[in-house]
């Protein structure tokens, strides 16, 4: 019995280490549910926007495109903090539904979804801009001229199929949030009317204006 004293002791002590491992934290480097790595899709392309620093941790996020459209969104870096682990999936799936940078905050993590947005935004101005440089496959492409306002240049670009508008994309626009949440309504009734007689979106005037005299040049250079 006096053996068995020592030998239990010897047993507890040697537990004591794996009671007390703690595991490291750090910066995530990805989201599990946006991905964990980055990657080339055999599906599609993709395009890495800028890390964007914050208080809270780096943020970076990579688009991958399947045609013209957003078909997966993955985290690079993010910050290692709970609210942040919970805005990701929200961020993804609003993206996804409005297949662009114009979406809302995440309530409780305003830092980390501002961080997404921009970095997001710069994706697509490399998807945007990888398009404009080289001739699209299912349609001719028409250039608007850079119509320079007080906000910023604003150019557009026209895609045909056949004798209508197939797509619109903005070459050049004002970094500002009136103008990000103003072009989707502009290309959808670009779209619908087939034209350049479209209304003005309600606080984005002068990026209205813009627009619209680029979409008309575009259209013009069509019928030359």
């Amino acid at each position: 019995m006096k053996r068995a004293i020592p030998v239990l002791v010897l047993s507890v002590v040697g537990l004591i280490p794996v009671w007390r491992y703690e595991p490291s934290t750090g910066t995530s480097t990805a989201s599990s549910a946006a991905g964990s790595s980055p990657s080339t899709s055999s599906s599609g392309t993709t395009f890495t926007g800028t890390t964007v620093t914050t208080e809270k941790g780096d943020v970076q996020v990579q688009v991958t495109y399947d045609g013209g459209r957003i078909a997966a969104v993955k985290m690079l870096k993010q910050p290692n903090h709970p609210q942040t682990t919970a805005a990701v999936p929200k961020l993804v799936a609003e993206t996804l539904r409005a297949q662009s940078a114009d979406i809302d905050t995440v309530s409780g993590a305003t830092i980390t979804s501002d961080a997404y947005k921009e970095s997001l935004q710069a994706a697509i101005d490399q998807e945007e801009s990888a398009a404009s440089a080289s001739p699209s496959a299912s349609g001719t492409t028409f250039t608007g001229t850079t119509v320079p306002t007080e906000k910023g240049d604003v150019q557009v670009q026209v895609t045909y199929d056949g004798d209508r508008i197939a797509a619109v994309k903005m070459l050049k626009q004002p970094n500002h949030p009136q103008t990000t949440a103003a072009v989707p309504k502009l290309v959808a009734e670009t779209l619908r009317a087939q034209s350049a007689d479209i209304d003005t979106v309600s606080g984005a005037t002068i990026t209205s204006d813009g627009y619209r005299e680029s979409l008309q040049a575009a259209i013009d250079a069509k019928g030359a």
